[in-house]
């Protein structure tokens, strides 16, 4: 799938071939993209972290490896190397305009904090609960991030802290703990990463939120919690559409907020579905309703958007597959389904035909008669 930047491109020589625009003007507008395009998250730059990755992970298996024969003074020095070196050889590297570099050698300096207090903590016998051990990680991620101002670690405090809330949430699979406190870790995070400018973290963090309301779901009445998630991500999809601008303003996620709407509302219908399973009739209703939020999606916001389109075929599909699945005893009620709902989406799909046909005129007309 070609990036933004190589399709605005693509949309400029196709703009100037055209003569919508100059050749000059098409010159400056392509510059400019080049000028404010991000290289961080280049190929070179993910063979360098996965490099860097592999090499810290090495080392610190091959310290585990030889722990015995170490000195105890000198394997804590020698992390604590590691860490300090990481941290400050990383920023020497980026005042020397040697970004990608850089942000590998910082996360090498994370994996190893992380794994630094596993070893100490084995070495010295500390009783502790590793969750703690992972917050603290966390926390000492964030902080690297916020004084480095650094994009990859905030997306790696934030998949530490969903790793966190997944262990406190799953908990030996008892589910005996709603990890409520991840909702300031997110909070933080996503404050972080306005200043770090991660858009993936953001991003993380709206997907790490279904999953809370997943963990949510397990200690309250789950389809309360399934109907408000279906209601905040339909409401959030509905303002994301009528105004935005200052939605975007807000969010800064380039403009995929409705894509994680409809991801959590086929999720919150989901809890529904599965909650009401027992009910055929409801779970028909709820079909009807699925159906007709991922055609409203793709009618609002398919058009711009490949991968709102792409989970929307296939939330329908699955939908589709579910339903067949529990009504299988009854197949009159599945054609009745079936029926019901193709007569549903045919008829929207020649509303929006039409209404489509309308717009396409509109200005075609006014522009002839001026």
């Amino acid at each position: 799938m070609p990036s933004y930047s190589s399709r605005v491109r693509q949309d400029i020589a196709r703009w100037v071939d055209r003569g919508l625009i100059d050749a000059a003007t098409g010159q400056v507008l392509t510059r400019d993209i080049e000028e404010n395009e991000s290289r961080l998250f280049s190929f070179g730059f993910v063979l360098a972290v996965m490099a860097a990755l592999l090499l810290g992970a090495a080392l610190l298996l091959l310290v585990a490896a030889n722990w015995e024969a170490i000195p105890r003074l000198a394997r804590v020095a020698g992390l604590f190397a590691v860490i300090i070196g990481g941290y400050v050889g990383g920023a020497v590297l980026k005042s020397r305009d040697q970004g990608a570099i850089a942000e590998a050698v910082w996360l090498v300096a994370a994996a190893a904090f992380g794994g630094s207090m596993a070893l100490i903590g084995q070495m010295y016998h500390l009783d502790g609960d590793e969750s703690v051990a992972m917050l603290t990680w966390c926390g000492g991620t964030v902080l690297a991030a916020a004084m480095l101002r650094s994009g990859p670690l905030t997306v790696a405090a934030a998949g530490i802290g969903l790793a966190w809330m997944v262990v406190i949430g799953f908990d030996d699979w008892r589910f005996e703990t709603v990890p409520h406190p991840y909702l300031v870790i997110a909070a933080v995070i996503w404050a972080l990463s306005y200043w770090t400018r991660s858009v993936t973290a953001r991003h993380l963090v709206l997907l790490s939120l279904i999953v809370y309301a997943c963990f949510l779901a397990t200690h309250h009445q789950v389809s309360d919690v399934g109907i408000a998630l279906a209601l905040i991500s339909a409401v959030l999809f509905g303002l994301s559409v009528a105004a935005p601008a200052p939605v975007e303003a807000f969010f800064r996620i380039g403009g995929r907020l409705p894509v994680h709407c409809l991801i959590a509302f086929l999720v919150g219908l989901a809890m529904i579905q599965l909650d009401q399973i027992e009910y055929v009739d409801r779970l028909v209703m709820s079909a009807l309703v699925v159906f007709a939020g991922v055609a409203a999606a793709l009618y609002f916001a398919g058009r711009d958007s490949r991968g709102l389109r792409w989970i929307a075929y296939t939330g329908f599909g699955l939908e589709l597959c579910f339903i067949y699945a529990i009504t299988i005893s009854t197949m009159l009620g599945t054609a009745g389904l079936f029926l019901a709902s193709g007569v549903v989406l045919g008829i929207i799909a020649v509303v929006i035909i039409r209404v489509e046909r309308r717009i396409r005129g509109t200005p075609l007309k006014q522009a002839g008669a001026a």
